[in-house]
């Protein structure tokens, strides 16, 4: 979608965009929804990667356009986050399972994203060792018993993280955050804005945005299947390792989480195919 040839500055397109940049909002907090995916999707991702790597040269040309974007990413962002926080707090497991019914409803979604510029051998090699190395970091954690601790350390983690779900497309932060215990603190403090978790959060995704945009926007350019499907890969290991396996113990437990799947898968497929219905117009 080359909007930027589109004769701008309507109130409707204006209006567009904020819309675009909601659901970014919400797919860069909500998990199994990637924010980059979205801007890929919408055409906004290589405007804003271009903006990101050179702010100075093209400030000008690229910020005027992305300001609607931004608004809307910041509404659909923050109007989410108390929801979150309240689910995930009162009926953990249902919620941890509407999140990999959203995640595995993208797959397909990622799948077709990363075979754009074609497939080699070398793509699903990418794939199946970035699985493994995040399969191995997870399963040696919780072998280790190694308790995660919130504290300033982690929530810069989590900004880092934040901040690589929108420059990496199909990486959403919550797949990493959610096995280590810590997608649900961070949510909750960016609902009621506590500035013990925001200001770290919000360090660490300034500080990954400098210095990886240029080489993430790089990596794309250059070696955009290979880098795609080693995200997929990542996406899948993280998936597996936040399932809530006591949560199917009982019978009666393993039905809701079964359609808290099922609900999420289709939610997932909804959205993609009112996305392609957009990139098409």
């Amino acid at each position: 979608m080359n909007q930027s040839k589109k004769k701008g500055g309507s109130p409707l397109q204006f209006l567009f965009r904020i819309l675009q940049g909601a659901l970014i909002g919400l797919g860069a907090v909500l998990p199994g929804i990637s924010g980059g995916v979205l801007s890929v999707i919408f055409g906004i991702y290589k405007p804003i990667m271009e903006l990101l790597s050179n702010p100075f040269k093209n400030f000008k040309t690229h910020v005027p356009p992305l300001i609607p974007v931004a608004i809307g990413g910041a509404i659909g962002f923050l109007g989410v986050a108390n929801i979150l926080s309240f689910f995930l707090e009162k009926y953990p497991d249902p919620s941890v399972c509407v999140f990999i019914g959203l995640i595995t409803g993208m797959l397909p979604s990622l799948f077709r994203e990363a075979g754009e510029q074609g497939r080699s051998k070398g793509s699903y090699i990418s794939m199946v060792i970035c699985m493994a190395v995040i399969f191995a970091i997870l399963i040696g954690l919780r072998m280790l018993s190694v308790e995660v601790t919130p504290n300033f350390f982690w929530y810069l983690f989590c900004g880092f993280c934040l901040a690589l779900s929108l420059i990496a497309p199909g990486m959403s932060f919550s797949t990493l955050l959610m096995p280590l215990g810590l997608y649900t603190p961070f949510v909750d403090g960016i609902g009621h804005f506590d500035l013990q978790i925001l200001i770290p959060g919000g360090i660490g995704a300034l500080v990954t945005i400098i210095c990886l945009a240029k080489a993430v926007n790089a990596l794309f350019d250059n070696f955009y299947s290979l880098a795609f499907h080693g995200i997929i890969g990542i996406v899948i290991a993280a998936t597996v390792m936040t399932i809530p396996f006591s949560g199917f113990a009982s019978a009666g437990g393993a039905v809701v989480n079964l359609i808290c799947i099922a609900v999420g898968i289709v939610i997932a497929l909804a959205l993609d195919k009112f996305n392609s219905k957009v990139k098409v117009e």
